[in-house]
């Protein structure tokens, strides 16, 4: 006789149980998210295959499982970019970090800071047509250049200048759009352009013109400004009140980066769903030639991805600051912060 109430209470319990596993579920749920750290980040440019270790670590849950929540944004320079976080609209950015020694130097307190470095090499460049003949930096004195105003090598041409013994000043300047660039070029309508020397030969590939026959680059490194360029930067407020995820951004990136180091092509799938009209084979040329000039560097062979050489980051930014004449020279630990790499033998890459 006491079988139906046992049944009934059995069965009223394990409801309860069940009620209550679920509630436990989704209190966890709402812990978890809780715990999830929104992050926007700015990109140096618009979505190319060299950024794949950005999305990499975004598609394959690599933020998430660092309690990030990422943002990616396409940027509209690689100085533009340090700006952006500089002024509180980005949380992180994939910047040029000589633009972040002028914000360290200038507004101390606003100045992002470097934590992962990626082009270990300069890229800066100055390119003209080889039928115009100018192959010196005096060549460039009383001629019109063209940049897009944000562009990082326009706003390192006073630091070449200084470097190189020309005057700045006699050198006129056309701004453009950065699709534009190398059109002007071609058609005579500025006499040299300023940018990465990467992004202006695939800029001219993809108008039919052959960088290697056709063009003249003038390297800033060639004369003696031997400086750093893009790294992953974040804000100081992010630095101070969560180091911790900064640390697990800095994780997820390099693993991001370890993976489309091993298979490249993870790099181009990635790009194609956020740029389904891309060319592969340009965006897999851009790729091997980008991490070719400006990546594998001896050092970065020494030391592994991300980091810098403390002994050449010094110079730089004395450089940097000499050149612009920065009221300061910032302390290195203020422009680049090491501690929140990941330990060298996770950077290391190998390369033939």
């Amino acid at each position: 006789t006491l079988f139906p109430y046992t049944t009934l209470f059995r069965s009223f319990r394990t409801k309860i149980l069940a009620a209550g596993a679920a509630a436990f579920a989704l209190a966890m749920s709402a812990g978890a998210s809780a715990e999830m750290l929104s992050v926007k980040m700015v990109l140096n440019w618009k979505f190319q295959s060299v950024q794949g270790g950005f999305f990499v670590a975004k598609d394959k849950g690599y933020f998430a499982e660092e309690g990030l929540d990422v943002t990616i944004d396409q940027g509209s320079g690689s100085s533009a970019a340090i700006r952006k976080v500089a002024s509180g609209s980005y949380d992180v950015g994939f910047g040029d970090i000589n633009a972040l020694i002028q914000i360290a130097a200038k507004t101390p307190d606003e100045a992002p800071v470097g934590v992962y470095m990626i082009y270990n090499q300069p890229p800066f460049v100055i390119v003209s047509k080889k039928s115009a003949g100018l192959t010196k930096p005096s060549d460039l004195e009383g001629k019109m250049l063209g940049a897009p105003a944000s562009d990082a090598s326009y706003k390192l041409f006073p630091a070449f200048a200084e470097i190189a013994g020309i005057d700045a000043s006699k050198v006129k300047w056309s701004h453009m759009k950065g699709n534009l660039r190398e059109q002007m070029l071609m058609r005579d309508e500025v006499a040299g352009i300023a940018g990465y020397n990467t992004t202006i030969w695939f800029g001219a590939k993809r108008m039919g013109v052959d960088p290697a026959k056709d063009l003249h680059f003038l390297s800033f490194a060639d004369f003696g400004l031997d400086l750093y360029s893009n790294a992953v930067v974040v804000s100081q407020k992010m630095m101070k009140a969560h180091p911790d995820k900064v640390a697990g951004l800095v994780r997820a990136i390099n693993k991001g980066m370890q993976d489309v180091l091993a298979d490249p092509e993870l790099a181009i799938t990635a790009l194609k769903t956020r740029e389904p009209l891309i060319k592969e084979p340009i965006e897999r040329d851009r790729f091997k030639t980008v991490f070719d000039l400006l990546v594998f560097s001896d050092e970065m062979k020494r030391v592994g991805l991300g980091a810098v050489d403390p002994d050449r980051l010094t110079r730089s930014i004395k450089l940097v600051a000499k050149a612009y004449g920065l009221p300061v020279v910032p302390d290195s630990k203020a422009v680049f912060d090491s501690s929140f790499l990941p330990p060298v033998e996770a950077r290391m890459v190998a390369v033939n």
